[in-house]
């Protein structure tokens, strides 16, 4: 069973109508959030309990909850081909090991108008109840892809028509200089190692972030922010 926590989170998932079993709110709690999170329970038939924060700080793992955390089946991973068909923009991880970054590209992805979110099944983070409070309720709208092998994925992407632009500190282009093509993938590596070769030369393209200070590297998801929406400053839809 998985655990969504925080009360952003929480509404975002209610709204999309996402399997809960139950959520549960701390004794005490109140506000016009989490009457709102009570009245959609209500009208979902999803029961709500109050306890203890105790409890709550347990179920949360650690998290900030807010003094709300939903529980619901364990989250179901889409397949890539599902997705390819309709899928303008992808977001490919390679190897992002830190549930807080992964929250924060899939919150980003979303906004940017990405079609979903793809990481690998091993020495990777994963959907944790960390992720889906950095995420901010994008876990409920957008669909996670996990497969065995980045480099696979990346192949069928390609036979599907998408190009692929790895994100890299030593890219041939600026990436507001380069020119995109559609469908689009967008890699991003994992911390401190970045691309692995054999990813990088699946790329059609790797672009660079210029950068004026000292520090060689921007945060994972920082630069994850600054490439997408310089696809959708372009391409997306307004």
């Amino acid at each position: 069973m998985s655990a969504i926590a925080g009360v952003h989170p929480v509404v975002e998932a209610l709204r999309a109508g996402v399997s809960l079993e139950r959520v549960v709110i701390s004794k005490g709690a109140g506000g016009s959030r989490i009457q709102e999170i009570v009245e959609l329970c209500r009208k979902a038939g999803i029961p709500v309990r109050f306890e203890d924060r105790s409890a709550l700080d347990r179920h949360a793992q650690g998290a900030v909850h807010q003094g709300v955390v939903a529980f619901g089946a364990q989250r179901a991973y889409r397949d890539l081909e599902d997705v390819l068909p309709d899928a303008r923009l992808l977001v490919v991880l390679d190897g992002v090991e830190d549930p807080h970054n992964l929250g924060a590209i899939a919150r980003t992805a979303h906004a940017a108008g990405a079609a979903a979110i793809v990481i690998p099944e091993r020495r990777a983070a994963g959907v944790t109840t960390t992720a889906e409070k950095a995420a901010a309720g994008a876990f409920s709208h957008l669909p996670v892809i996990k497969v065995i092998n980045v480099n696979r994925a990346l192949d069928d992407c390609k036979e599907k028509g998408f190009w692929i632009y790895g994100l890299d500190e030593r890219g041939e282009y600026s990436y507001d200089e380069q020119k995109y093509n559609t469908p689009t993938a967008f890699v991003l590596g994992g911390e401190g190692h970045g691309l692995h070769e054999q990813v990088k030369k699946r790329c059609d393209g790797l672009v660079r972030i210029p950068l004026a200070g000292s520090i060689a590297s921007l945060n994972v998801s920082v630069a994850a922010g600054i490439a997408l929406f310089e696809w959708k400053r372009r391409y997306g839809k307004r």
